[in-house]
């Protein structure tokens, strides 16, 4: 029988910590170990490629994380705009109780190293994916026809991440609201014929 990864878990669980509240370059190895209590063999152990692989399963753990939070809050809400305004009340509450010291790990790592790490780019799109994928199935059960839905769920995605950098830049957690608010009002304005 394999032994049980004991260490892999806590070591992705510190990249994401560590790489949400002060991103990819200045995060040490070291830094890894000491918050995730692992010994520092296991970093070679499970991840062998060095630091950006670890920057690779951040980045999945990341997208899972967001993913199965939007999905609850889908089956939960009655419409895209509600979903959108309770998860821009999640993210303000987290960013508020950081002190705004977190970010999102993975537009922080992305920003980083999508450019030269094709590991972790494509990690990233996947984790985008899901996220647009889930916002444009609750989008067609709406009422929006698919190819419309898909790009506003592109949209939705994309503004809610870029809500998250200014929330972090102002210090205050109106910037997702508003932005939330907002894309809520555009998806409740159909067009006619729509």
């Amino acid at each position: 029988m394999p032994a049980i990864p004991k260490h892999r878990q806590p070591i992705i669980n510190a990249a994401v910590t560590l790489f949400r509240r002060q991103g990819y370059s200045r995060t040490g190895l070291n830094d890894i170990v000491d918050v995730s209590g692992a010994p520092k063999g296991s970093l070679y152990h499970y991840f062998p490629l060095g630091k950006s692989s670890i920057a690779v399963a951040a980045v999945e753990e990341a997208g899972r994380r967001v993913a199965t939070t939007i999905e609850a809050l889908a089956k939960e809400c009655r419409s895209t705009g509600d979903l959108l305004r309770a998860h821009a009340r999640l993210l303000a509450g987290w960013m508020r109780g950081s002190g705004f010291r977190n970010g999102c790990p993975i537009t922080t790592v992305l920003l980083e190293l999508a450019p030269r790490e094709r590991a972790v780019a494509e990690a990233g799109r996947k984790a985008y994916a899901a996220r647009v994928a889930i916002l444009s199935d609750k989008l067609v059960a709406d009422g929006h026809p698919k190819a419309r839905a898909e790009a506003l769920a592109v949209l939705c995605t994309s503004a809610m991440q870029g809500a998250l950098i200014q929330a972090r830049v102002e210090r205050s957690g109106r910037p997702i609201e508003v932005t939330a608010a907002e894309l809520a009002r555009l998806l409740e304005e159909r067009p006619a014929g729509v």
